[in-house]
């Protein structure tokens, strides 16, 4: 006769683990109707008398030959000669200190349903015994991973080449290799009512600030959503303006990076199958800098720090200069200059403000073909595409030569800024203050500049001012700023602007108070 279903899945439910092993049985066969890829076993130990046992794992995701060697074979037969007692049995089976029958080292105990499954579901083993209402779970996970490798998103100059892969342990693994400390902390959640997604907060005990952590749990533990794919839901959830231009957290491929921050004083956040860690809080000084600026010369790093921060000012404001110029104040310039721009606009149809949005959209368009492409031939399109469009748009008289070059000199900027996000706000930016050039020339670029550093100024990554330290100004902090990075031996304090519970990095030669 066949059996009732006994169980139905209910999001949130936890259904105990029934005596009788046949309930179990169709239990998790029911919950895992139609899954062929779930691999079924039921076999009886200590003989013909003995118990049933019922193992279930998903094919692909669990180690077989750990199975078969370690498992499957001691409990089929080492069991069987032993020919245990009821008692023999359950010491055997459920306690770590005398399975002498199964040699695997990581395994836990489940008393329900759902959790059984969901171990299955991750990689693991569960194991179900005639007469006994807990289920045995073994860590069996086995399932396809990329090996650690170069990040592709950072292009690394100095420094550690390993890069986050799309295995939360792994990447745990990289970062506590480079933080060997007791104190450092790595609290795990699940989060997504279906794909149940592992995160991994990272912090250090004794330097962080408790509010922080406890505003990031909050937030984590808030988000209902039925599956989390990426690190990137995880950011628009922690963001507290997520309409704003510029983002409040900070991704990176780099565990030196991660490991870094944590040892600032912030959060390291990790997503499985994910490569991109999340950082917070964060500040616009941290989006200008590299992590080969720490493993280089103070004197370079400052250098190019102020090469950054003037590149990022020509990605913003370059086209709507150009635009301001020669359509509302051409006398600002030297008149040679001017008769020179005048003369090689003449023909052109279109008034600069339209020149400089064609000349714009058409970049746009190629860095988004150059993106999606493959990579043998996206980055030859990117060339070939800007020079022959570039020419043509000159040779038709659609736009003029220095239009073509103030373009270029924007597009050369934007690449100089070191973190892709921030490079796609300012992309945002400059479009915005070319519609006010085009309306109020000088004006307007004024107006908008002003416009967005309020909102910059008002603008907070979990309480730390995304401006800091220069809004509001913290003099120790400017050691290591936006535009001039001190030598090691000087920056003797973590930045205050973080709130480290433990503001001393180092002991220098001076009296730390005061550095």
């Amino acid at each position: 006769m066949k059996r009732e279903i006994l169980y139905e899945y209910i999001p949130n439910k936890k259904t105990p683990i029934s005596n009788m092993i046949d309930d179990n049985i169709v239990s998790v066969k029911n919950l895992l109707k139609d899954c062929d890829d779930v691999v079924y076993r039921q076999f009886k130990i200590g003989g013909d008398k003995g118990r049933d046992v019922f193992l279930f794992y998903v094919d692909g995701m669990a180690e077989k030959d750990l199975l078969n060697n370690f498992v499957l074979k001691p409990l089929m037969l080492m069991a069987r000669m032993v020919d245990p007692t009821f008692e023999e049995i359950k010491d055997e089976i459920y306690e770590a200190s005398k399975v002498a029958a199964m040699s695997v080292t990581d395994f836990k105990e489940s008393d329900n349903i759902e959790d059984s499954v969901l171990a299955v579901l991750s990689g693991d083993t569960a194991i179900f015994v005639d007469g006994e209402n807990k289920a045995l779970v073994i860590a069996t996970k086995f399932f396809p991973v990329r090996g650690v490798q170069e990040p592709t998103a950072e292009t690394v100059i100095r420094g550690s080449r390993d890069g986050f892969t799309e295995t939360i342990r792994m990447n745990t693994a990289l970062v506590r290799r480079r933080i060997r400390d007791p104190r450092f902390k790595i609290k795990q959640k699940q989060i997504g009512v279906r794909s149940k997604t592992d995160i991994a907060i990272m912090y250090i005990d004794d330097i962080v600030d408790k509010q922080i952590v406890d505003e990031v749990i909050k937030k984590l533990d808030s988000i209902n959503i039925d599956a989390i794919l990426d690190s990137g839901y995880i950011q628009q959830y922690l963001e507290d303006r997520p309409l704003s231009l510029f983002p409040q957290v900070q991704t990176t491929e780099r565990p030196d990076v991660v490991a870094a921050a944590v040892y600032e004083g912030r959060v390291g956040i990790l997503v499985d199958n994910s490569p991109f860690a999340l950082i917070v809080p964060v500040t616009l000084t941290a989006f200008f800098q590299s992590p080969e600026d720490y493993y280089s010369r103070s004197i370079v790093v400052s250098f190019v720090r102020v090469l950054r921060v003037l590149c990022g000012a020509i990605a913003i404001l370059a086209p709507s200069l150009y635009i301001a110029i020669t359509s509302f104040s051409p006398g600002i310039i030297p008149t040679k200059l001017a008769l020179s721009i005048a003369a090689t606009r003449e023909g052109v149809p279109f008034p600069a403000f339209i020149e400089a949005i064609i000349m714009e959209l058409t970049l746009e368009l190629l860095r988004e073909a150059g993106v999606r492409l493959p990579r043998p031939i996206g980055s030859t399109i990117g060339i070939v595409g800007g020079l022959v469009i570039g020419q043509a748009a000159v040779s038709a008289g659609i736009v003029s030569p220095i239009m073509v070059i103030v373009v270029a000199i924007t597009a050369i900027a934007s690449f100089s800024i070191p973190n892709y996000e921030v490079s796609a706000a300012f992309r945002l930016v400059r479009f915005i203050l070319m519609v006010l050039a085009s309306i109020y020339g000088l004006y307007g670029i004024v107006l908008g500049s002003i416009m967005v550093l309020i909102h910059l100024c008002n603008l907070k990554s979990f309480g730390v001012p995304f401006l800091a330290p220069i809004a509001p100004f913290e003099f120790s902090d400017i050691k290591d700023s936006l535009i001039v990075r001190m030598p090691w031996k000087y920056m003797i304090k973590r930045p205050k602007h973080i709130k480290p519970k433990d503001e001393i990095r180092q002991v220098g030669d001076e009296n730390a108070e005061g550095q």
